[in-house]
């Protein structure tokens, strides 16, 4: 089943073309990896998705319904998890935002909704946390905190940008390994720079800079890939061929890959 369906999709700000006939399409319980450089059309190309921005060319269906219409069937984490954390908030009070609709009852929260709440939190090992302050956190545990936030809103389909940056390898890797587990149920798509966790934990992959260039890598020793652009050079290949292990000597970053291949 087609849970994201882009078709043909252009989008510019002002005259600047920053997306041209685009092209993508998710499948149900997907684990798909998008990637490029900066200013390369990551961001847009979610608010799209989100219905925050307005199609301007092509088409988009989530869930085979426009993008505004489906919203709550979609769980969002922003990349940056540091905002107001001296706002004397509780783990708890922040999952519950979560709640579709996103707002505080008059007389409180129901014990449904504190349950699933508590529930979220135990998905991804923060229960114990729930009566913290979210500004004493780690950044590893706020990135958790806001993952249950939007698992509570029961989504089937977990949207994240940039879930590891500012985090340390060690928690990168907890938050790559839970998002695995979330994967049996629900379809992920993450944005990243750090093309490494393409090969271990996800089945598709699309690099975004203006054209849309698609890999499949589910099978892990072959790439079926669909280039948007000819002269788009395949890092996820590069990987590939090198090995995993090979790379962890080296910054297997986006701009990394290009430079590796610049000295080369």
């Amino acid at each position: 089943m087609t849970v994201i369906d882009v078709e043909n999709v252009t989008f510019a700000y002002d005259k600047d073309i920053v997306l041209e006939d685009v092209t993508l399409k998710v499948e149900e319980k997907d684990f798909l990896a998008i990637i490029g450089p900066n200013g390369g059309g990551k961001s847009t190309l979610l608010k799209l998705i989100l219905g925050i921005n307005p199609l301007q060319k092509g088409s988009i269906k989530v869930l085979g319904r426009t993008p505004s219409k489906s919203l709550s069937h979609i769980g969002y984490v922003p990349q940056n998890t540091n905002v107001n954390t001296d706002f004397p908030i509780k783990v708890i009070e922040v999952v519950l935002i979560g709640h579709v609709g996103g707002k505080r009852p008059l007389f409180g929260y129901g014990k449904d909704e504190i349950a699933c709440a508590m529930g979220a939190l135990a998905q991804v090992g923060m229960e114990a946390f729930a009566e913290n302050k979210i500004g004493a956190l780690s950044g590893g545990q706020r990135q958790r905190v806001m993952i249950a936030r939007a698992l509570c809103a029961h989504p089937k389909i977990l949207i994240l940008d940039e879930p590891t940056s500012s985090i340390d390898i060690t928690g990168q890797r907890e938050i790559y390994e839970l998002l695995k587990v979330l994967n049996e149920s629900i379809t992920i798509i993450v944005v990243s720079h750090d093309i490494s966790i393409i090969l271990e934990y996800a089945n598709k992959a699309a690099h975004v800079n203006k054209q849309l260039s698609f890999h499949d890598i589910s099978d892990k020793k072959q790439t079926f890939h669909t280039h948007g652009n000819q002269d788009h050079f395949c890092e996820i290949e590069l990987l590939q061929m090198l090995g995993a292990k090979e790379c962890k000597s080296c910054d297997t970053s986006t701009d990394a890959g290009t430079n590796w291949r610049e000295k080369k």
